[in-house]
């Protein structure tokens, strides 16, 4: 196990996992700056509970998986690394989806498809390839750490939006005064929409972008 966890957590924390989890959601998101995963932030984030499950779900299965494939990566075999991959991230995704049918029944169902998707979803299966594979555990799960939060971060600022702007709600609740309706105030029901997710995940990028550049 000394081998294995030849650096000590602390020491890790101090000089990696703070970078890199600052790099996740802000330099290099998965999201706004890779432009990956985009297909389910369409999908889930008409409501902020479900954004927020969502991104929980995928951190969890791209932490694990990274943990697990760098485990295992000195034995697996060059020419069969991808079928590994998917078989390890397909278990978790499994795991993931019978606790959230468990203990969150409705919420599962709202979700759909979607978390069994997380199997295809090209943030997990792209840092089991091109990190997990290639460094230690502990960092391994930093970094799929790092990069399921960045994920998650901008489908809960998406959703926010999208939810109060779109429904005048957050977490199923009203949260705009009657009385802005009554003095003209619409919500707007394209954020609802597909195209709606398309424009805030565009502010998003382009925010990002205008900070960093000018930064």
């Amino acid at each position: 196990m000394n081998g294995i966890f030849a650096k000590p957590w602390s020491a890790v924390r101090r000089s990696h996992s703070f970078k890199e989890i600052v790099k996740a959601l802000w330099q290099a998101n998965p999201i706004s700056k890779q432009i990956l995963g985009v297909c389910s932030a369409l999908a889930v984030t008409v409501q902020l509970q479900t954004a927020i499950v969502m991104g929980l779900a995928l951190t969890l299965v791209v932490a694990c998986s990274s943990l697990i494939v760098s485990l295992m990566r000195a034995s697996i075999p060059r020419n069969i690394r991808i079928i590994v991959q998917v078989a390890v991230i397909a278990t978790i995704v499994i795991i993931a989806d019978e606790l959230l049918k468990a203990f969150m029944y409705n919420l599962s169902k709202e979700l759909s498809v979607f978390v069994g998707l997380i199997i295809t979803n090209c943030i997990v299966l792209g840092r089991t390839e091109a990190y997990a594979m290639n460094n230690p555990p502990v960092r391994s799960f930093v970094d799929g750490l790092a990069n399921g939060l960045g994920y998650a971060s901008v489908l809960v600022g998406v959703a926010f939006l999208r939810e109060l702007l779109g429904s005048g709600r957050l977490f199923g609740y009203a949260v705009v005064p009657e009385a802005f309706y009554q003095a003209g105030y619409v919500n707007n029901g394209l954020l609802l929409l597909a195209p709606g997710a398309f424009i805030m995940i565009g502010l998003f990028a382009w925010l990002e972008h205008s900070l960093l550049e000018r930064k």
